[in-house]
């Protein structure tokens, strides 16, 4: 049997004299195991950036905003069940990330698992709508920052564009200066971040309490008067439900991005046991973030206010927010401004991490021979440059939303996208479910796994009937009579499903055009490359306990807010 047969390096990826065999501790710290000299990225990634990350990705404008929309939309109770019930579907789609990661923590995002595991095909169709989804999500949220700041100062006094500029100088400048200083710089944001929703959410307890200046102890009034569950659409049980389910397609799109983290893997220290940590976690991050946050708004603010309804139809400012609307129910002055300033940190750090996520996505793609080899190029700070500067291209579609004539078709784009989010959680699990297929084939046990998924195979199962579903009826709307397009939605229909058959085309135009076929349990490629990461590990183990040894006072951050921060 060959050393490649036994997990060792494979020789026909091993070419232009780079040898794993003989790997120095240099090309530990910086490479992962099939790129060459020239297009490989550094492990700069802290545990403790990586865990930030990790939380700044699932703490957006989804949860401070897009509550707001979902409760006038459905009630309080339906938003509680929606979250919950969804971020119980984010944790096993995070679970089934980490399993992979921690086995073999190659670059690339989750493209490369399923290449390996599933079939190239998906890879291919996963990577790229992946990276058309940020693409447009990027511009989108400059534009989204723009507006924010018209919240302070008026956009006929000073064009949007001048600010998205702004923005879009600072973060290019970030991604470009090294995975050092972007995970530094992430960190704080983040830390602000986790910082402000917090905040946020002790205010709503003392609200609830009764402790604003109107004295209101609220309670769970709310959930009585005007009610838990507000009918949509229809009347009766059914008109409940439909509310119940367009909340749930509402806290699926305020959960996506959480899955950044395992685009990291390529670049984290210790990626063995930093990214398994920080998915470990994501659990109890969602139950305080998220459930909680939505549990309270739903306690101080009644989904039948007039000013939730005039919040609703805002834009990205602290208007739009429903934590606003409860501090003006409660009385409070002053800190509207202030939440707004929250919000441009909020939306400026997803920028940052959106552009970041498209270049390491590309990049991704080039190393596996799946888009143009040009696209593989990184610079000696490990910095894929030219990845980098193909998907900032694409932040110039910004500029189209300062135009009020473009700003509806780029609107188009927006939604077309979203689409692909849900569909990368889909094909996650599927990859995940063909991993364990193949562990099991080729004699590797849960027990062997560096981390493993809690629930299973079965989990993403269960996950990915849900989040399938979701994917097919999360434009039902369109199919319901409104006064304003009559019985059938076309635009809505459109928007919300094209995304589907495009995935589809690039799946199977790979396969038509590549000749590839879905890859056998058996012969699912398990090893190559893992010795690599085996002594990367090692090297990392060493390294860390040589920081423990020095005690350089990090024991208060593991002691009391690792499980948080």
């Amino acid at each position: 049997m060959t050393s490649y047969e036994k997990g060792g390096a494979n020789p026909e990826i091993a070419k232009d004299n780079y040898d794993y065999e003989n790997q120095d501790i240099t090309a530990i710290k910086e490479g992962t195991t099939n790129e060459l000299p020239g297009e490989q990225l550094q492990r700069g990634l802290q545990s403790r950036q990586v865990s930030m990350i990790a939380i700044g990705g699932a703490l957006g404008t989804g949860l401070i905003i897009g509550t707001g929309k979902a409760l006038a939309q459905a009630g309080p109770g339906s938003i509680l069940i929606a979250y919950s019930f969804v971020g119980l579907l984010v944790w096993i789609v995070m679970a089934a990330v980490g399993e992979m990661a921690a086995w073999i923590p190659v670059a690339g995002g989750f493209s490369p698992f399923a290449t390996r595991f599933c079939d190239p095909a998906l890879g291919f169709a996963l990577g790229w709508t992946y990276w058309f989804k940020y693409i447009i999500v990027t511009p989108n949220q400059l534009t989204a920052a723009a507006l924010v700041i018209s919240y302070w100062v008026d956009a006929d006094k000073v064009n949007p564009g001048v600010w998205i500029t702004i923005f879009l100088i600072a973060i290019v400048a970030i991604n470009y200066l090294g995975i050092r200083f972007f995970g530094e710089f992430e960190f704080w944001l983040s830390s602000i971040k986790v910082v402000v929703v917090c905040g946020i959410i002790i205010l709503s307890l003392v609200l609830a309490l009764g402790g604003g200046p109107d004295g209101d102890r609220k309670g769970f009034r709310y959930w009585n008067n005007p009610g838990a569950f507000k009918e949509y659409k229809t009347t009766g049980a059914s008109g409940r439900f439909l509310g119940l389910w367009s909340s749930m397609v509402t806290a699926v799109f305020a959960y996506l991005g959480t899955e950044l983290v395992g685009v990291t893997v390529g670049e984290a220290e210790n990626p063995r046991k930093t990214i398994p940590r920080a998915i470990k976690l994501t659990f109890f991050r969602i139950v305080f973030f998220y459930i909680l946050s939505v549990l309270l708004v739903g306690m101080i603010v009644p989904y039948n206010s007039d000013k939730l309804a005039f919040a609703t139809k805002q834009s990205n400012s602290a208007a739009a927010s429903p934590f606003v609307v409860a501090i003006q129910l409660a009385g409070i002055k002053g800190l509207p401004g202030f939440l707004n300033a929250c919000i441009l940190i909020f939306v400026f750090s997803a920028c940052n991490s959106d552009l970041y996520i498209a270049s390491r996505t590309l990049h991704g793609l080039a190393i596996r021979d799946q888009a143009p080899k040009i696209f593989a190029k990184t610079d000696k700070r490990g910095v894929p440059y030219m990845a980098l500067g193909a998907s900032t291209l694409f932040c110039l579609l910004a500029y189209m939303n300062v135009s009020s004539s473009s700003k509806e078709v780029f609107g188009y784009f927006v939604n077309l996208t979203t689409i692909f989010g849900l569909l990368t959680w889909i094909s996650i699990l599927v990859t995940h479910i063909y991993f364990r297929r193949a562990c099991k084939a080729q004699g590797v046990t849960p027990k062997q796994l560096p981390y493993a998924a809690p629930l299973g195979m079965w989990g993403s199962c269960f996950s990915l009937f849900f989040c399938c579903l979701i994917a097919l009826t999360k434009n039902f709307a369109a199919f319901t009579h409104d006064k304003s397009y009559g019985n059938f939605d076309y635009k809505n229909f459109i928007t919300g499903y094209l995304g589907i058959p495009l995935y589809l085309i690039l799946l199977f135009g790979y396969k038509f055009i590549k000749k590839s076929k879905g890859i056998k349990p058996h012969e699912a490629d398990l090893f190559t490359g893992k010795d690599v990461f085996d002594r990367d590990e090692e090297y990392w183990k060493a390294v860390e306990e040589e920081k423990y040894a020095k005690r350089d006072g990090g024991w208060f951050y593991r002691t009391f807010l690792s499980w948080l921060f």
